[in-house]
C-alpha cells in the first residue's frame, strides 16, 4: 500500500511538472491535456482521472508552488508563518514576511504569470486569479493585525494592509526581478526596508 501511494504521488508530481513546463512554453490555452500527458509520459486517461480538468491541474500547480509542498496545511498554520506572527519584534516580523514572500515568488512566479495571462481570456482562470488575490489579502490582514498588537502603526490598519499588499505583490516582484533585473535577494532587502519605513513609527 505504501509503495502504491508513493507511486501515485510520484505520478502526480510528474504530471504537475509537465504541465508547468508546457504552460510556461505555450501558454495555458494552447496546452492540451493530451500534450501534458505526452510530456509526462502518462496516458491522458490517467491525467483526467487524477485532476479532472485542466483548470484543477493549474489550481493545484499554483497551490503547491505557493506552499512549497503538497501538504494540506493552510498558509497561516505553517510553522514559519506562525513563528513570524508570534515574533515579539515588529521589525523582525516584517523582515521575515519579506523573506517568506521572496522564497514563495522564486517558486511561484512562473505559474503566476501563466495564471495572470490566462485570466484575461478565460473566466474560470480569472476566478482562480481573483481567489489567489483574495487569499493573499486575508494573509496580509492577519500579519497587519499581529503587527498592530506589537506596536503602534504609522498608518491606520486598512492603509497598512494596502501598503503590505502593494509592496509584497507578485506584480511588483515580477517588475523588479524580471523586468528590471534585480536579484531576488535585493528585492527582499528593499521590500523589508520599505515595509519597516512605511508601517512602523519613526524611531
Amino acid at each position: 500500500m505504501a509503495r502504491r501511494a508513493d507511486k501515485t504521488q510520484a505520478n502526480r508530481q510528474r504530471m504537475r511538472a509537465a504541465a508547468q513546463v508546457l504552460f510556461a512554453r505555450r501558454g495555458y490555452a494552447a496546452t492540451s491535456m493530451q500534450a501534458i500527458a505526452d510530456e509526462a509520459g502518462m496516458s491522458v486517461q490517467s491525467l483526467y482521472f487524477t485532476f479532472g480538468t485542466k483548470r484543477a491541474l493549474l489550481s493545484e500547480l499554483l497551490d503547491v508552488a505557493v506552499a512549497g509542498d503538497d501538504k494540506p496545511v493552510p498558509t497561516l498554520e505553517r510553522p514559519r508563518v506562525r513563528a513570524a506572527l508570534d515574533d515579539p519584534d515588529p521589525e523582525a516580523q516584517l523582515r521575515e514576511q519579506a523573506r517568506l514572500a521572496r522564497e514563495i515568488y522564486e517558486r511561484v512566479a512562473p505559474v503566476l504569470q501563466v495564471v495572470a495571462h490566462a485570466a484575461t481570456a478565460d473566466p474560470e482562470i480569472h476566478e482562480l486569479w481573483e481567489t489567489n488575490n483574495a487569499q493573499r489579502a486575508v494573509v496580509m490582514e492577519r500579519f497587519v493585525t499581529a503587527l498592530a498588537a506589537k506596536t503602534p502603526l504609522r498608518e491606520d490598519s486598512a492603509t497598512a494592509i494596502d501598503v503590505t499588499l502593494a509592496l509584497l505583490s507578485p506584480e511588483l516582484y515580477h517588475f523588479l526581478t524580471a523586468r528590471r533585473g534585480w536579484e531576488p535577494a535585493r528585492w527582499e532587502a528593499w521590500t523589508a526596508d520599505a515595509l519597516v519605513t512605511q508601517l512602523l513609527p519613526a524611531s
